[in-house]
């Protein structure tokens, strides 16, 4: 397997998984909504940058 030298496409991909466990599986994470708004706006600002 293959992982990406792009660190934004790597976030995304990570920002992905963790969207769908935490819609199947119900995990008690403090200030997970803000983790998870960090992580999509880390991956969005990097793909714009091409990074």
């Amino acid at each position: 397997m293959k992982i990406t030298k792009n660190l934004g496409m790597l976030l995304l991909g990570i920002w992905l998984i963790l969207t769908g466990l935490l819609a199947i599986i119900s995990i008690p994470i403090p200030f997970l909504n803000i983790i998870m708004a960090i992580l999509a706006i880390a991956a969005g600002v990097l793909i714009l940058l091409g990074r």
